[in-house]
């Protein structure tokens, strides 16, 4: 299902939860601190180089981008559309100004209440530092307005930390997974290196009960 992911391509932007899609079609949505690495993973795992846009700067994207998945149909040219990727702006920029705070809190809080084919969530967290309290308000957040919501843990930058330090950081996360419930996974992932993408896809295909990846 490689070819799944290849077909991703951008749809739209909003900046308003009034201008979400009525879509039918499930969502998966990406999150995470700022410069976690969403975009970069994104961007690995549908092998497109600037599909999803990057930055060095905390707390740059402040959109909701939506990318399209679909499938070949019955004809040679046609595309049947299957799903939704969507990139929510990042959380947990110090630096930010109160009125950008306050458009985050309304936008991704807004698109978590009101989207009506959020499917699951993979929190994109920083290997070396899994779970900051910002990711725990996400969780909490998310726990407590969608019950048996699938999520799915990314530890990106394992490239950055050596064996003994992924035991730790999967210990941790395996431990906060157990504690939500059987609905949340979790893995190693480095967008850098393009470790654990496989992985990615496939956990992703399972939420869309698609096959694996061959």
């Amino acid at each position: 299902m490689s070819a799944l992911f290849d077909s991703a391509k951008f749809v739209m932007s909003i900046a308003d939860v009034q201008a979400l899609p009525n879509a039918a079609l499930p969502e998966i949505a990406f999150a995470g601190r700022s410069n976690a690495g969403k975009s970069s993973t994104i961007n690995v795992l549908c092998r497109q180089n600037r599909l999803a846009f990057t930055s060095k700067m905390p707390g740059r994207t402040q959109l909701i981008n939506y990318f399209e998945l679909s499938r070949k149909g019955q004809k040679s040219t046609e595309r049947v559309p299957v799903s939704y990727l969507v990139d929510l702006p990042g959380y947990g920029f110090a630096k930010a100004a109160p009125e950008v705070r306050k458009q985050w809190e309304s936008l991704v809080g807004g698109y978590v209440l009101e989207s009506p084919s959020l499917l699951g969530m993979v929190v994109v967290m920083d290997a070396r530092r899994p779970l900051m309290p910002a990711d725990e308000f996400l969780l909490d957040f998310l726990s407590s307005r969608h019950t048996g919501i699938r999520i799915h843990f990314l530890l990106n930058k394992a490239d950055q930390i050596k064996t003994a330090e992924r035991r730790v950081a999967l210990s941790v996360v395996e431990k906060r997974a157990n504690e939500l419930g059987d609905n949340v996974s979790f893995q190693l992932f480095s967008a850098l290196k393009k470790e654990g993408v496989e992985q990615l896809r496939n956990t992703l295909c399972s939420w869309l009960g698609l096959p694996p990846q061959s």
